[in-house]
C-alpha cells in the first residue's frame, strides 16, 4: 500500500528523523557531536596556555642553570630586577624605535605601491608576481643573504654604491641596516593587503565624482583614503605586532650588537634564557613583552573598529 503524503510528512517531522529513507541519528550522538567538534580547539588552547602558565610561574622563581637543584620562590624580585635594569629599558627603546620606524616606512611604501598597481596592466601583473618574492624567503635566510651583502670588505652593496669599506653593521648604522632588511622583506605584504582592499572598493562614488569634474587628488583624499583606511590599519596592526617581537633576521644580522644597539626585547629574553641560562629572567622579559603586545593590540583593534564604523557611515 502506498504511503500517503500525510504519513510521509509526519515521519519526516519526527525529532532526529532525517528526510527520506536515511537512518535516524541516535539522540546521544547528536548531543555529543558539538563536543567532538570542540576537541581540536580545546587541544590548541591547552597547548597554548600550558607554556604560558609555566612561563608565568617561572617569573616567580629563582630558576637558573646555577641552582637547578635548589629552586626557590622569590615572588616579584625578577620583575624588580628587570624593571630597574638599564638593559631592559634600552631594549624597550630599541624595540619601540624599530617597530615605529619600520611600520611607518612599510605602510607608506606599501600604500604607494598598491596605488601604482591599482589599475590592472600587463606590467603591473608581472610586478605583482615579482613583488611577493621577498615574502617567499625565510627571514633568517634573508638575514644571511643581507649580511653577506653588508660585508664591509667584499659586500656587493659597497661595490655597487661606491662606498669603499663602509660598515653597514657598525654601532652607528646597525639599527638602520636591520630596519632596511625588514622593509625589504615585508613591504610587499603591506602592498598586497592594501591592494586587495583598494580593488574591493565600490566604483560608483568614483564614477559620480569623475562626472562632477573632481580631480584625482580630491577623490583620493575624500573618497579612497577614508574607505581604504580600515585595510591600512589591518596592515599596520599585523606589522606593528610582528615588529614588537622581532628576532630572526635581527639576530642573524647582528646578534643584538654591536654592544646593545640592536638588542630588542626578544633578543634580550633569548640572551638571558639561553646564553646566560637564567630561565626566570628570560621568562620575565617574555612576560613583559607579552603584556606590551597585548595592550598595544587591544588599543589598535579598538582604533580599527572605529575606522570600520566610520567607513561604513555609522556614528561612533
Amino acid at each position: 500500500m502506498a504511503t500517503t503524503t500525510t504519513e510521509r510528512t509526519t515521519r519526516q517531522d519526527q525529532p532526529g528523523r532525517p528526510p527520506g529513507d536515511l537512518p535516524a541519528v541516535p539522540a546521544w550522538r547528536r548531543r555529543l557531536w558539538p563536543y567532538f567538534l570542540a576537541v581540536p580547539a580545546l587541544l590548541v588552547t591547552v597547548f597554548i596556555l600550558y607554556p604560558f602558565v609555566l612561563s608565568a610561574w617561572y617569573t616567580l622563581l629563582d630558576y637558573a642553570a646555577r641552582n637547578t637543584g635548589n629552586v626557590s620562590v622569590v615572588g616579584l624580585q625578577n620583575f624588580q630586577q628587570v624593571l630597574t635594569s638599564a638593559t631592559f629599558w634600552g631594549a624597550v627603546r630599541t624595540t619601540a624605535i624599530y617597530a615605529v620606524v619600520t611600520t611607518a616606512v612599510e605602510t607608506v611604501l606599501g600604500v604607494g605601491i598598491a596605488l601604482l598597481l591599482y589599475r590592472a596592466s600587463r606590467i603591473g601583473s608581472i610586478f605583482e608576481k615579482v613583488l611577493i618574492l621577498p615574502l617567499m624567503i625565510a627571514p633568517a635566510i634573508a638575514g644571511v643573504l643581507w649580511r653577506l651583502m653588508f660585508n664591509s670588505q667584499f659586500g656587493v652593496l659597497n661595490y655597487l654604491l661606491g662606498l669603499g669599506s663602509f660598515d653597514w653593521l657598525g654601532s652607528s648604522t646597525a639599527l638602520f641596516s636591520v630596519i632596511l632588511v625588514d622593509v625589504w622583506i615585508f613591504t610587499p605584504f603591506v602592498a598586497i593587503l592594501v591592494l586587495a582592499g583598494v580593488r574591493s572598493l565600490p566604483r560608483e562614488p568614483f564614477e559620480a565624482s569623475a562626472v562632477d569634474g573632481a580631480g584625482w587628488f580630491y577623490m583620493f583624499r575624500r573618497l579612497m583614503l577614508p574607505m581604504m583606511w580600515p585595510y591600512i590599519l589591518v596592515a599596520v596592526i599585523f606589522r606593528f605586532m610582528d615588529c614588537l617581537k622581532i628576532f630572526d633576521h635581527v639576530y642573524v644580522l647582528t646578534a643584538g650588537g654591536p654592544g646593545t644597539t640592536t638588542t630588542t626585547l626578544q633578543i634580550a629574553a633569548f640572551q638571558n634564557s639561553i646564553v646566560f641560562s637564567n630561565y626566570s629572567l628570560g621568562a620575565t622579559y617574555m612576560f613583559l613583552l607579552w603584556a606590551l603586545v597585548f595592550i598595544t593590540a587591544r588599543y589598535l583593534v579598538s582604533v580599527l573598529g572605529k575606522a570600520q564604523r566610520r567607513a561604513a557611515g555609522a556614528e561612533d
